[in-house]
């Protein structure tokens, strides 16, 4: 009914001619090219890109529409690659089809993100062309854009196929090749079509570089170096980390920096004000019109305008707070600043949208912070012993404590080198508080539990001590009561002894107690939250996530073909972590930076974190059942659920990380068994194994020679590694991530700094803390400046953005061509949300008491999805802040 009269009198006669001749074949060929024009045939298809300026913070809510006829004519140009028919003369490369230019500029799509553009294109179809596997753009404009993706429809015996791009194109001349990008189909090395495979391994060539020369911008090289870049000598120096025996670390992205003059191992440092212009490859750039580039921007802003802000008024004024109403007024009245030319210098500095979005301020009154969830309800709850300890399973650190196995507690450490490093707890400290059992009874009742920060701060206390901060390396023991809390009974509080370390240790034991004796309890638990915030932010945060994920970032880009199945499982997993890592070098944990200012092992901090990759990391104990099993908190039982049975059942980052845990790796087997069918498909997949050898002997380098590596020769390996990779980068991540803010944000429950020893009998100092025990403990952690430097950062750090993915989501509906894998995944989708409802029921859940706690703050930093903003919930599919 829509042909042309014309078209229909012609039909006629054809079906008659067939009718007569006979002569099927030919005359069906006949018809085809009547209704598609000979031999060749138009292809429409759909290009999706973002220009650049849209995503320029200056130009922000600038109109790009006027600009957008740039592209038209032939600006940009596309050409289709075959990947049945090849190229003799192109070295069997695939056929390339003519080449195409954007058309016409599409208003009527409505899925389009904010400052995305759709053009029309139109190719060139030859009928012996077959599957068009890829194509090769060019672009002549002056500036990059931003590709996402290009959709062919109707392609001959194919259908629809898209082209999942996601990537910053710059103008040719920045290039040595055309970018090529493949579609969605998925192929293992030996199973590539020949004409697609010289692509394939050439785009990877590119991909490593040369390891020469300083990388600029549009480079997208993905290569390795040490953490030599975050001192600067010799004024502030810092050690090398990673390549030597005594500091070894997981490898970072290189940039190519000259070294510095005075120390050739030192890579120079960008001007703070060049911060946000450190080399990452420039797709791992914050790229979406996103909160991610507020954040980026607020980072920069902290350590460029705020810092010198806040030190200015605190010289003028007294550093300390005198009491907790003090600090509450932080929240609920903001903090003047007196200097009219300051507020001018930082409302210059800052974007106006900026110091709404981040900082909610446009005039007087600066950094107003909310008021953080853990005393939102009550005020005074985060006192209590109950939700200190409550705090060691459902807090910002719960990847700590421990089953205590023996008493007293014995140190790991080398007694020729640090002397006698036991416990000096005794019976008598705890054995009244054990609900009438003896210590041998609640030991074997598998009752008594230990959170040792002990023996990873010794070694490096005495030089700790050596700068502002004066603490104590802890152990703090406590006990299951029958009704699922745990109970402080003890805590141990020790100094390197003034001999030498080789002498052991000196240490103090307090239990809770009346009167002035609680104030002592109250700072003796006050160090102990110094020891865990420094753990968390240094140990379990920065090294277990940040700086364990990047090597992997970079070798599965380098190794892996954007074709290969395990690329494209991983790939979400990795989204913005160099970009963020490669920030944190410049402004956060640098020599001097936010970190070594905001948390207690101050210029120590980084190098101890290699000395607790050097004797505690390893890959396998990354899996959370290992790792609960290793801390004595989990034990294998055939009765219970997937055979592993919690030692504190009411345990709510196990409980809810099991179930993440086991989604994922439900969810990797069930993707993985699409594409490997056996472990020979493992053993001779060159990529896969090129891949993991690169993990082992660079991105983890210093740690090559373990045994305790996966030897990537099963299906299993593949599946148990993957499920390791996926969960640190989004769950673990997000357990001690995005609660900061919610449970830190009040720096008196989470105390990141102390600054003087406890208060000894017959001193002035412990009469003053009879007087006045609120001011002393104040007086005790981190003063002023600190503490608004901490709370600006923590807010950011725990911030999501707008248009975050969490697990279970893709940003693609169309991220691989074949049904069974999304099938999958829509499987995984599906169990996210079911998790969401039972964490929700567990946390209505009354007799489940370390769910809410005395404060009254829900367990839900595993829960999966979450909106914008500080929420306290949600898990993002990578390490993207």
């Amino acid at each position: 009914t829509d042909f042309h009269p014309l078209q229909l009198k012609k039909l006629s006669e054809k079906l008659e001619e067939i009718s007569i001749s006979k002569k099927l074949p030919k005359m069906f060929d006949d018809l085809v090219d009547l209704f598609t024009g000979g031999g060749n045939a138009k292809l429409k298809g759909t290009v999706v890109l973002m220009k650049k300026n849209v995503l320029d913070f200056n130009d922000f809510n600038a109109s790009f529409l006027d600009r957008l006829h740039e592209f038209l004519g032939n600006k940009v140009s596309l050409r289709l690659i075959s990947s049945d028919a090849s190229d003799p003369e192109n070295g069997s490369k695939g056929k390339l089809g003519k080449a195409a230019h954007l058309e016409d500029w599409i208003t009527t799509i409505t899925s389009l993100t904010v400052g995305e553009s759709a053009f029309k294109v139109t190719f060139d179809y030859d009928k012996d062309f077959g599957y068009p596997g890829a194509f090769l753009i060019r672009n002549s404009h002056f500036s990059e854009f931003y590709l996402k993706s290009l959709t062919l429809e109707d392609v001959p015996g194919h259908g629809r196929v898209h082209y999942v791009c996601n990537s910053w194109v710059y103008p040719a001349k920045n290039y040595t090749k055309d970018r090529v990008f493949f579609a969605n189909k998925t192929y293992l090395p030996h199973e590539t079509p020949e004409p697609l495979l010289k692509y394939r391994e050439e785009e990877l060539v590119s991909l490593r570089g040369t390891g020469e020369g300083e990388l600029k911008e549009w480079d997208r090289v993905y290569d390795y170096a040490y953490y030599n870049d975050l001192g600067v000598p010799p004024k502030n120096p810092r050690p090398v980390l990673g390549g030597t025996e005594e500091y070894p670390y997981p490898r970072r992205g290189r940039t190519g920096r000259k070294p510095t003059e005075e120390d050739p191992q030192t890579e120079s440092r960008l001007p703070i004000t060049s911060s946000l212009d450190i080399y990452v490859p420039r797709d791992e750039r914050f790229g979406h019109l996103k909160m991610s580039d507020f954040l980026a921007y607020a980072l920069k802003a902290i350590a460029q305008i705020i810092q010198p802000a806040l030190e200015a008024v605190f010289d003028e004024t007294p550093k300390e707070f005198d009491s907790f109403e003090d600090v509450l007024k932080i929240y609920e009245e903001g903090i003047d600043l007196p200097n009219q030319s300051l507020i001018d210098s930082i409302v210059k500095n800052i974007p106006l949208e900026m110091l709404k979005e981040i900082f909610r301020t446009d005039g007087q009154k600066f950094l107003k912070y909310p008021v953080p969830q853990v005393i939102k309800e009550d005020k005074t709850a985060w006192r209590t012993d109950e939700e200190f300890a409550r705090e060691m399973l459902a807090g910002l650190n719960p990847v700590v404590i421990q089953l205590l196995q023996e008493f007293p507690p014995k140190s790991k450490l080398d007694s020729e080198s640090y002397g006698n490093q036991n416990s000096t707890i005794t019976k008598n400290h705890i054995e009244q508080s054990l609900d009438g059992l003896t210590v041998e009874e609640a030991l074997e009742k598998e009752r008594l539990f230990i959170l040792d920060h002990h023996d990873t701060l010794m070694p490096y206390l005495e030089r700790i001590n050596t700068t502002g901060t004066k603490t104590y390396a802890t152990r703090t023991l406590l006990f299951l009561k029958d009704d699922g809390t745990l109970k402080p009974l003890v805590i141990e509080l020790s100094l390197p002894h003034p001999d030498g370390d080789r002498f052991g240790a000196v240490s103090e034991v307090y239990t809770p107690g009346e009167g002035v004796y609680d104030s002592l309890w109250q700072l003796a638990k006050a160090y102990v939250g110094v020891n865990d915030s420094g753990n968390h932010q240094l140990i379990s945060h920065w090294l277990q996530t940040h700086a364990s994920i990047e090597p992997f970032v970079i070798a599965t880009n380098r190794q892996l073909s954007v074709l290969h199945p395990v690329f494209k499982l991983l790939e979400p997993h990795y989204r913005d972590t160099m970009n963020i890592n490669a920030l944190a070098r410049t402004i956060l944990i640098n020599g001097g930076g936010i970190f070594e200012i905001t948390v207690f092992p101050s210029k120590y901090a980084m190098e101890m974190s290699s000395f607790i990759y050097k004797n505690h990391w390893t890959f396998p104990d990354q899996a959370l059942p290992a790792e609960l099993k290793k801390r004595g908190m989990a034990v294998e039982d055939p009765e219970a659920p997937h055979g592993l049975r919690l030692r504190i059942k009411d345990y709510p980052y196990a409980v809810d990380g099991l179930e993440v845990w086991y989604a994922i790796e439900s969810w990797v087997q069930d993707y993985i068994s699409v594409y490997y069918k056996t472990d020979e498909d493992v053993q001779t997949d060159t990529e896969l194994q090129a891949w993991w050898k690169e993990v082992r002997e660079e991105g983890h380098g210093d740690k090559k020679s373990e045994t305790w590596w996966p030897k990537m020769q099963t299906r299993q390996e593949l599946i148990e590694s993957c499920t390791i990779i996926i969960w640190v980068a989004s769950a673990l991540h997000a357990a001690v991530n995005f609660g900061q803010y919610p449970i830190a944000g009040y720096l008196p429950n989470r105390p990141t700094i102390s600054r003087q020893l406890m208060p000894k009998e017959n001193t002035l100092e412990f009469e003053e803390l009879e007087k006045n025990p609120d001011k002393v403990f104040l007086k005790t952690i981190s003063a002023q400046l600190q503490t608004l430097l901490g709370i600006s950062l923590i807010e950011i750090l725990s911030t999501h953005s707008s248009d975050e993915v969490y697990l279970g989501q893709r940003d693609s509906k169309e991220w691989a061509a074949e049904k069974e894998a999304l099938d999958a995944f829509e499987k995984f989708g599906e169990r996210v949300k079911e998790i969401e409802k039972k964490i929700d029921a567990r946390n209505e859940d009354e007799s489940l008491k370390n769910r809410n706690g005395p404060v009254k703050m829900p367990y839900t930093s595993l829960f999966p999805t979450s909106v914008g903003g500080v929420t306290g919930r949600g898990i993002p599919n990578s390490v993207s802040i």
